[in-house]
C-alpha cells in the first residue's frame, strides 16, 4: 500500500529539517506532499534543498485555511493512503509501517502522539470526544486514511480553523467507515515553546469546539464528564481550559455557521461576522 504524507505547513523553518530527516528513512512506498500555505521563513529554502536529495518529495503553494492546504495536497497524492502529521512533530522510524499495518484492516488508523517540550505541557491529555462509541478526537500529527475514504467524504471542511481532523472523523464513522488505534504508530510532538503560544493554541483548539457544535449540533453528551475533570487537575490544565472556554465563547459570538447550517438566519437574525480577524487571527 502506497501512503502519501501531506504536510501542510506555515513558516516551520525551525522544526522542517527534523520532521523530513523522519520521513524520508520510513519504509516505502510513500510519497511527501508539502503544502506551503505561505511560509516567509525560509521554511521553502530548506524543503527545495532536501527535494535536490530525495525524488520522493514534492512542494506545492496553496495558503488558506489548514482544510483548504491539506485539501490540495491530497489532491496531488498517488497513494492509496493519505497520513498526516504536524509541521513540529518528528515521526518515529515505524511510523508508517505501523499504520500501513493498521490500513490492512481497517479504513482510518490512528496513532499515538507523545508530547516533547517543556515539562508542564508534556503531561496535559486532550479532551477526548466520542461519537457512536469512537473517539473522534486523534490529532491529525500522526492519522492516515484510505484515499477512498475522504474522496467519499469530501475531505476536510476549509470552514474550520481547528477541528477540522475531528470533523473528517466525524463524518466518516457516520459513513460507516472503522477507525482503529494504533499506540506503535508514535508520533513525537513538541509542545508550544512559549506562554503566549500555549494559550493561542487553547484558544482556538476552544474555537474549534463551538465550531463543531456549530455545525453538528449539541456535542456535550459525547465527552466523558469524568475525563474532563481528569484533565483539569494541574493548574496549566485549568489555564488551558480557561483560554479554551474563552475561544468556545468567542467563537459563539462571532462566528457564522457554515453555509447550509445558518441557524440565526432561521432566528430572524443577521449572520454573525465569519471570525474576529483584527485581535486573533486564526493562523
Amino acid at each position: 500500500m502506497k501512503i502519501s504524507v501531506v504536510l501542510n505547513l506555515l513558516n516551520e523553518k525551525r522544526h522542517i529539517r527534523d520532521l523530513l530527516d523522519s520521513l524520508v528513512v520510513q519504509e516505502g512506498p510513500l510519497e511527501i506532499i508539502v503544502v506551503d500555505a505561505g511560509s516567509y521563513d525560509g521554511t521553502v529554502a530548506i524543503v527545495k534543498g532536501y527535494m535536490a536529495r530525495h525524488d520522493t518529495i514534492s512542494l506545492h503553494h496553496c495558503p488558506g485555511t489548514r482544510g483548504e492546504s491539506t485539501n490540495f495536497g491530497i489532491s496531488k497524492a498517488t497513494g492509496d493512503a493519505v497520513a498526516t502529521i504536524g509541521g513540529d512533530c518528528i515521526a518515529n522510524p515505524f511510523w508508517i509501517r505501523e499504520l500501513r499495518k493498521s490500513l490492512a484492516n481497517c479504513d482510518i488508523a490512528a496513532g499515538r502522539t507523545i508530547n516533547i517540550g517543556y515539562h508542564a505541557f508534556e503531561d496535559l491529555d486532550r479532551v477526548e470526544l466520542y461519537h457512536r462509541g469512537v473517539d473522534i478526537s486523534h490529532p491529525s500529527a500522526s492519522m492516515a486514511w484510505k484515499h477512498e475514504v475522504l474522496e467519499d467524504i469530501g475531505g476536510f471542511d476549509p470552514w474550520f480553523v481547528t477541528a477540522e481532523d475531528i470533523d473528517v472523523n466525524l463524518r466518516a464513522i457516520e459513513k460507516g467507515y472503522r477507525l482503529e488505534v494504533n499506540e506503535d504508530a508514535i508520533v513525537y510532538h513538541r509542545t508550544k515553546g512559549s506562554f503566549k503560544g500555549f494559550f493561542k493554541q487553547a484558544f482556538w483548539n476552544g474555537w474549534g469546539r463551538k465550531q463543531l457544535t456549530m455545525k453538528h449540533g449539541r456535542l456535550w453528551s459525547s465527552y466523558k464528564p469524568t475525563r474532563l475533570i481528569e484533565t483539569s487537575k494541574s493548574l496549566w490544565a485549568v489555564a488551558r481550559l480557561a483560554a479554551a472556554l474563552l475561544g468556545y465563547l468567542m467563537c459563539k459570538v462571532f462566528e457564522r455557521p457554515p453555509e447550509g447550517v445558518d441557524r440565526s438566519r432561521e432566528r430572524g437574525r443577521k449572520p454573525r461576522r465569519r471570525r474576529w480577524t483584527l485581535l486573533f487571527p486564526g493562523r
